[in-house]
């Protein structure tokens, strides 16, 4: 019989059981490391999954705990703090600007942003009425969700897509006071691209790819989704919505007119905004916190501790030291001041970080140039006093779209009944954004609702209360939307392996740059290979 030796009368698998019975796997795989029996590199199977760092990774062990001075307050900073945090690490976050979220900032009554021109803004939304200014939507598969949940944040329902909103393609044929419910666009979209399909089925076209039952099955899936008559042929239907919506006893209700020919309803240009339905990250449903896209961090804090958190605190330096890292900062109202730790995870834009004193050299500071240049981005919220859309043209939530340099409208997933209500009168990008971006913040109000007007009438105007915008390459200690990333670049693997000390956090660090979710994963994996580290050495 094959035995295991002993030491002090317990048995190798003993020990290994009682470690993993109350440790995370990553103490596990460290302790049969130092026993030689952990799998080598070839035969593990690749870090995909989270382990976080748990306090009896070190009490079981015999290992302390190390100080961690955390670079920026946005998602990827508090997550970074939080997990580290619970884990019985020592924990600073220094946050440049005023308040926690980075990116994922909402805008409410009083708040206060001035930006990189000097220009400041103040909102005179009424109680209760905000603006996600930044990140605005949480898709159901997202870790973001976790982390909600995990807090007790509450939550609710966002409201992606909504047949009733409109479309509205000027550029295409659109006319003021004329814009295509979205149900209506698709419907006819759908209809004419089946109709075309039978017909190629019915001509031949199709014989080398389809056997005939594959073509019978192919006309009873058209006919369905396209709403096609028994000859195969498209020419409107209830989906496409009504004048006049059915009632009681005969009051059939009145159909639109239409549908228009085939060669117009592809001239519209409508059925682009189509496959943003099934995209997977933007796919129903989506949810948002309760009380605006910031809570999360509000709760965030509040777990890590107020005073673990140091606002308007912007970083000027980060060196690695011989006993670890030194990060240099200036308090509100106060001198430079340098904190002392054992690791640091940054999690601010990159472009921010090439302007700091480093000795990380060169190669880090040219992979963090691949990501330097923070895309523009802009919104708009304009505040009614009353909810017209609701009223009048029957929209809840969802999202208008226009290929004018609006580009997207959003309604609000919340309020429903009450008095006032904000809608984002535009959410661009690119050339679009820098134009808004240039004019002062009432010429960009102007703008914006003279457009608007188009799509929903005068009231759109003379119902408007106030307003607050925000161009996100003009937002200090920020200065851009998003950076994504080539996950295939050495730079970019230079940085998921971090420099001396210093590891990197952020959504520009992740697969899903622009998201929270990818943010979160980002401080997941930079916790993971800091606390790997640790248990190691």
């Amino acid at each position: 019989m094959v035995t295991e030796k002993s030491t002090s009368g317990v048995s190798r698998r003993n020990f290994l059981q009682a470690v993993g019975a109350g440790s995370s796997a990553g103490v596990m795989f460290a302790t049969m490391g130092a026993m030689g029996l952990a799998p080598t590199a070839a035969a593990q199977p690749r870090a995909e999954s989270w382990v976080p760092p748990r306090g009896s990774d070190f009490s079981l062990t015999g290992r302390s705990a190390k100080k961690v001075v955390v670079v920026g307050a946005g998602p990827a900073g508090l997550a970074t703090a939080y997990e580290l945090q619970k884990a019985g690490y020592r924990v600073t976050v220094l946050e440049a600007r005023h308040r926690p979220g980075g990116r994922t900032l909402t805008i409410r009554g009083g708040d206060s942003e001035t930006d990189l021109d000097g220009v400041r803004q103040t909102a005179r939304f009424a109680d209760g009425v905000y603006m996600n200014a930044g990140a605005g939507r949480i898709a159901q598969w997202m870790v973001t969700l976790d982390y909600i949940r995990e807090l007790g944040v509450p939550y609710e329902v966002f409201t992606n897509a909504n047949a009733d909103a409109y479309l509205y393609n000027e550029r295409s044929g659109a006319t003021p006071g004329n814009p295509v419910r979205y149900r209506t666009a698709k419907a006819d979209v759908f209809g004419y691209t089946s109709e075309l399909l039978q017909h190629a089925a019915d001509q031949g076209a199709l014989d080398q790819k389809l056997t005939a039952a594959d073509k019978e099955n192919l006309r009873t899936f058209l006919r369905s989704w396209g709403s096609l008559k028994s000859d195969g042929t498209y020419t409107g239907g209830s989906n496409r919505g009504y004048e006049v919506y059915p009632s009681a006893w005969n009051e059939h209700g009145t159909p639109l007119p239409g549908p228009g020919t085939v060669s117009e309803v592809l001239a519209s240009k409508v059925g682009q905004y189509f496959p943003f339905e099934i995209n997977w990250e933007q796919s129903m449903l989506m949810f948002q916190p309760k009380g605006g896209m910031d809570t999360t961090y509000k709760y965030l804090v509040r777990a890590i501790g107020n005073q673990n958190v140091h606002f308007e605190s912007p970083v000027t330096g980060v060196e690695n030291t011989s006993r670890g890292v030194r990060v240099t900062y200036t308090p509100k109202n106060g001198r430079p001041r340098q904190v002392e730790a054992d690791f640091a995870v940054v999690a601010a834009p990159a472009g921010l970080m090439r302007r700091w004193d480093t000795n990380w050299g060169p190669a880090v500071d040219a992979a963090l140039g691949e990501f330097s240049v923070g895309s523009p981005a802009g919104k708009i919220g304009l505040q009614y006093r009353s909810r017209f859309w609701e009223d009048d043209h029957r929209i809840f939530g969802g999202i208008t779209e226009t290929d004018m340099d609006l580009a997207h409208v959003w309604y609000p997933s919340y309020g429903y009944g009450e008095r006032k209500g904000l809608v984002v009168g535009y959410y661009n990008t690119g050339t679009n954004a820098r134009t808004y971006a240039d004019l002062a913040p009432k010429q960009r109000e102007l703008r914006a609702v003279e457009q608007g007007v188009k799509i929903h009438g005068e009231k759109y105007r003379t119902e408007l209360e106030s307003s607050f915008s925000i161009a996100w390459h003009k937002v200090p200690y920020i200065e851009g939307a998003w950076a994504y990333p080539n996950t295939s670049s050495a730079g970019f693997r230079l940085l998921q392996e971090g420099a001396g000390n210093v590891y990197f956090a952020g959504d520009w660090m992740s697969e899903v740059s622009a998201w929270q979710h990818g943010a979160f994963w980002s401080a997941r994996y930079a916790v993971q290979a800091l606390h790997q580290r640790v248990m190691s050495s």
